[in-house]
């Protein structure tokens, strides 16, 4: 039952970097989020509703993308979503039990903040850490150097 709960109650709060529009295919939608914050989709195909933080109304078929030159950094492809622009927030959804517990730092990417809402009250519980706090943690060893 937990990640029933927890599933449905947290969500991943991105913003659209850019959208790539291409004449021969859906445009790509490139989110701040990348597969290292949400890796269900990346890992096994998991599907997230994908919605616009304050939708317009206006629809589009997209490809959802994170910022990692990787091909496994893909959120969703030929999604019907809320149309988006540049500088846009939206969120991924059913994403509590999964996101912090499955993140990790890969490609040097931090980890997000985990923020707790309860109506108009909210706490940061988990602090985001930053790449170079990851990296400041790492030890070369004198032999190599």
């Amino acid at each position: 039952p937990g990640r029933v709960i927890t599933g449905n109650a947290g969500v991943l709060l991105t913003r659209v970097i850019r959208v790539k529009r291409n004449a021969n295919r859906d445009p790509f939608v490139i989110v701040d989020a990348a597969m290292n914050d949400l890796a269900r989709p990346a890992l096994y195909g998991a599907w997230h509703d994908f919605d616009a933080v304050e939708p317009s109304g206006v629809r589009m078929t997209a490809n959802i993308v994170g910022p990692i030159c990787e091909t496994g950094d893909t959120f969703a492809m030929g999604r019907d979503i809320d149309a988006l622009e540049a500088g846009e927030l939206a969120v991924f959804r059913t994403a509590g039990a999964y996101g912090a517990t499955m993140a990790s730092s890969y490609n040097s990417r931090g980890f997000v903040a985990e923020v707790m809402v309860d109506g108009a009250d909210f706490a940061v519980v988990a602090d985001r850490i930053l790449p170079e706090d990851i990296s400041a943690a790492e030890r070369v060893p004198a032999w190599l150097e």
